[in-house]
């Protein structure tokens, strides 16, 4: 009894607070703190194989967003005519794992970075550390994924964790329901994102809704020499 309350309240009703929190927070921070809505780099402070870590985990976890968003919220139906769900799970494994282990190459290297070099250490403040360690955790939580992944082909765990994502986004009710027969390291991997989002107001992750889309349209700047 107390284990399927804990299961309605982590995957039922935890992914609400977790997207109101996220929601809310972020437009109060922009709101009441436009000065801490920043990147906070530390490239200044220690520059060795910054650009390296950098870009390792930046293009690894870019590529996981949105493998994630198009590939949990596509209902079945729009892919099923020309795409057999095993092959899309095997193309989630092999995209998936690729960017999985740029991802953890290079959100470790960062968070080495931070928790050695004394100069960044002294300029990071806790949630720094807390929610980088979190990414790397759960950058590592799924690869292991994939190791259970390849005990069944079939594509049938990828669309139950599917139809739990578009039933939470969707409001359809009974989400948790699908939860039930998910093997522990998914639900543990579950459980994690759901908490770095929770926690996205209140790190430096906010800057990911400045991304610069201006620059790719602007006009540009004509420098001219004096004379």
């Amino acid at each position: 009894m107390f284990i399927e309350y804990l299961q309605h309240l982590i995957y039922g009703y935890y992914p609400y607070l977790a997207g109101t929190v996220f929601l809310v927070g972020s437009l109060m921070r922009y709101d009441q703190g436009q000065f801490t809505w920043k990147t906070g780099s530390s490239q200044m402070l220690s520059s060795k194989n910054m650009r390296l870590a950098s870009n390792l985990f930046h293009i690894g976890i870019i590529v996981i967003f949105f493998g994630h968003l198009v590939g949990m919220l596509t209902p079945h139906w729009v892919y099923a005519p020309f795409l057999h769900a095993g092959t899309k799970q095997l193309i989630a494994i092999v995209v998936g794992g690729i960017a999985g282990a740029m991802c953890v190459v290079g959100g470790a290297m960062l968070l080495y970075r931070r928790l050695v070099n004394p100069r960044v250490k002294a300029s990071s403040s806790m949630m720094d550390t807390l929610i980088l360690g979190l990414i790397v955790l759960q950058a590592c939580l799924g690869m292991v994924t994939i190791i259970f992944s390849l005990g069944h082909m079939d594509g049938e765990m990828m669309l139950t964790l599917s139809s739990w994502a578009q039933s939470i986004v969707f409001f359809s009710g009974g989400a948790a329901d699908y939860m039930q027969e998910v093997s522990w390291i998914f639900k543990l991997h579950i459980f994690i994102g759901l908490t770095i989002i929770l926690l996205f107001p209140f790190s430096r992750l906010v800057h990911v809704w400045s991304v610069p889309f201006g620059y790719v349209t602007r006009r540009y700047q004509l420098v001219r020499r004096r004379g």
